[in-house]
């Protein structure tokens, strides 16, 4: 196994880790807004029923091939001598496909006025992303988890800090342009519930993410 190969399994395994535990955050999140508002017994389980499906199902399935398909692009412009001319040749060649496994894709109407500005996200999103996975795969030094590979391509708090936070302005904008109009999510009921889930997830995973940069540095 390369290190390349070391480095990719590495990140996998942390990515799908910290999907399994926002959809258990976006679980609890969500019992939490309806066992607090005023729905009747009878939406109350079919809210819930349709995040358990989405969670287990679709999101899971879209977040996964995100990773993949991230990862695989990471790894083949590392092998190809990343340069400019080759990132940006596989980025095009592979964001049709990141976007398949966007939510923006698979939940939002692509007629929608504010489609186009989501999508604009998700492709920024991708770039950020795919730098990030670039950086942390062409680490040669030896490793034994996420931590260490974090500390050898990232050399400082600042540094982590800072590609952090430009992700997380993505999100965050991401989740502004659903506020402003709910009407884009092809959803049948519990607009509200998931937006307001859909914040508070975020608010509380930016500080656990901030706060595990501070534990590694």
């Amino acid at each position: 196994m390369t290190y390349v190969d070391r480095n990719l399994e590495i990140i996998k395994e942390r990515m799908i880790n910290q999907m399994e535990e926002s959809f258990n955050l976006g679980r609890k999140l969500i019992d939490s807004e309806l066992d607090t508002g005023m729905l009747n017994f009878v939406v109350k389980p079919v809210v819930k029923a349709f995040y358990d499906y989405w969670s287990q199902h679709d999101a899971r399935s879209g977040t996964v091939k995100q990773i993949q398909v991230t990862l695989n692009a990471g790894k083949e412009i590392i092998l190809k001598g990343d340069s400019e001319t080759q990132f940006q040749e596989v980025f095009d060649k592979t964001f049709p496909e990141y976007l398949k496994g966007d939510q923006t894709y698979r939940q939002c109407s692509k007629r929608h006025k504010n489609y186009e500005r989501l999508k604009e996200v998700a492709k920024n999103t991708y770039l950020n992303y795919l730098k990030e996975v670039i950086m942390l795969l062409k680490v040669e030094e030896e490793v034994d988890d996420y931590g260490d590979l974090a500390t050898y391509a990232f050399k400082t708090k600042e540094e982590a800090k800072k590609i952090l936070i430009n992700q997380l302005e993505y999100t965050d904008k991401a989740i502004h342009i659903v506020e402003e109009d709910p009407s884009i999510l092809n959803v049948p009921f519990g607009r509200k519930i998931i937006l307001k889930t859909l914040r508070k997830g975020f608010e509380v995973s930016k500080k656990e993410f901030l706060f595990a940069i501070d534990d590694t540095y």
